[in-house]
């Protein structure tokens, strides 16, 4: 069934219908995968749905409060020439722009910010390994190098690779799939919750120098197990994981991961029966290829934020983290296709290439919101009781959500 197009969201581009080709393709995908595997299902999702779990930051409660997921020096900071986005959400992200500028509250970052340009800005943060990305318009975006290097590059790109047996089941669309979830923050961890709630065994590995935020680990982690290792010291157990995995998620900065044997290429050489997802803000090549990024970064560099000014000039920002949410559905939309086929192969997709789709689609700019109900769920976690809304599919006329594991507290092993 087809989510027909409507205005849930005020703004001048067509976020909706990113939202519903992203999510529409996971539920097609669904269907196509648990026939494969012999037990078929029905998916579907449903507007209301959609505009909640697009939104699930403003919808969760822990023990009854609303959680807040921006840091006080993350946001739009005006600098002598414009404005730069920077995100300081993450404690080492943080103390990079204080490391840059001296500053270590947002008044500081203020009067700093107000005697650079915002091109030295942007510079002295990533130079100081923080994350951060001067306001460009669609035009300055075009001519950046970045931008340049990258304007002919697919939002998602698949290569399949060695065809293996489907595994049949006789329970939930992925049960018996083997995941290892090795992504942060929305995009990656989006798709993996996916997976996780249609069946499939998701282990999730963060390293303990960089760990996870809790609420971040609470919107994303239904159906999950969550451990932490240092990939140095405990390489040859993660190596275990994927020697028995049926699909790696990789969600960290290009090349960042290669010294330890695992990169894309070198996961997909070694098993070309897995299936390799990988994900980047920028894409994997280019002059910012091995850049960090993160959703409101991208908007805010690809001209989204321009795009979304405000009558005073100020930028903006999309309603809602579409860039994210829709990259993780289009990732685990590919990863079922595979799987269903009964094939391993390499899937890649980025951020900045939902950012070029959005700003090349029709633009119907709109005022007002529609009105939709939202669907809540109680789960439990040990770190509070959440109500929370469900992942955006449906199965069989069911939602599908599952309790949330606690941050860490798996050891290096499958389930089952």
């Amino acid at each position: 069934m087809s989510v027909t197009i409507r205005r849930w969201w005020r703004g001048p581009l067509d976020v909706e219908s990113l939202a519903i080709s992203s999510v529409e393709q996971v539920a097609r995908e669904v269907d196509r995968v648990s026939a494969a595997r012999g037990r078929p299902v029905a998916a579907e999702t449903t507007a209301e749905l959609l505009r909640a779990a697009f939104g699930a930051f403003a919808h969760l409660r822990v023990d009854g409060h609303a959680v807040n997921p921006w840091a006080p020096m993350s946001g739009f900071i005006r600098a002598s020439d414009g404005h730069v986005r920077v995100h300081a959400n993450y404690p080492h992200h943080a103390d990079a722009i204080a490391r840059a500028t001296g500053a270590t509250d947002r008044p500081a970052l203020d009067r700093a910010a107000a005697t650079m340009t915002a091109d030295e800005l942007e510079s002295v943060v990533v130079d100081a390994g923080g994350i951060a990305a001067r306001v460009r318009t669609e035009h300055e975006w075009r001519d950046h190098s970045h931008g340049a290097a990258t304007a002919g590059d697919a939002w998602i790109d698949v290569v399949p690779a060695a065809a293996c047996p489907v595994t049949p089941t006789d329970d939930a669309p992925l049960a018996g799939i083997r995941v290892l979830d090795l992504t942060r923050v929305l995009a990656g961890p989006s798709c993996s919750q996916l997976l996780a709630c249609l069946g499939a065994d998701v282990l999730r590995v963060d390293p303990p120098h960089l760990p996870e935020l809790i609420d971040q680990h609470l919107v994303t982690g239904m159906g999950k197990r969550s451990a932490v290792a240092d990939l140095g010291a405990h390489l040859a157990s993660v190596r275990q994981l994927v020697a028995s995995a049926d699909v790696v998620l990789i969600g960290y900065r290009p090349g960042s991961l290669d010294r330890f044997g695992l990169s894309p290429a070198a996961l997909a050489h070694d098993r070309p029966d897995l299936v390799v997802a990988s994900l980047s803000a920028w894409g994997e090549h280019g002059p910012w290829g091995d850049r960090a990024g993160f959703d409101s970064i991208v908007q805010a560099a690809s001209g989204i934020a321009d795009v979304c000014a405000s009558d005073d000039g100020s930028p903006g920002a999309l309603p809602v983290q579409a860039l994210d949410y829709s990259t993780g559905a289009l990732l685990a939309a590919r990863i079922l296709r595979l799987l269903s086929d009964g094939c391993g192969g390499t899937v890649r997709a980025s951020l900045l290439g939902a950012a070029r789709t959005l700003l090349a689609a029709e633009r119907v700019p709109h005022d007002t919101e529609e009105p939709l109900g939202v669907p809540l769920v109680t789960v439990a976690s040990p770190h509070g009781d959440l109500l929370s809304v469900p992942p955006p599919i449906l199965v069989d006329g069911r939602t599908i959500e599952h309790d949330v594991g606690g941050y860490g507290a798996a050891s290096l092993t499958w389930a089952r």
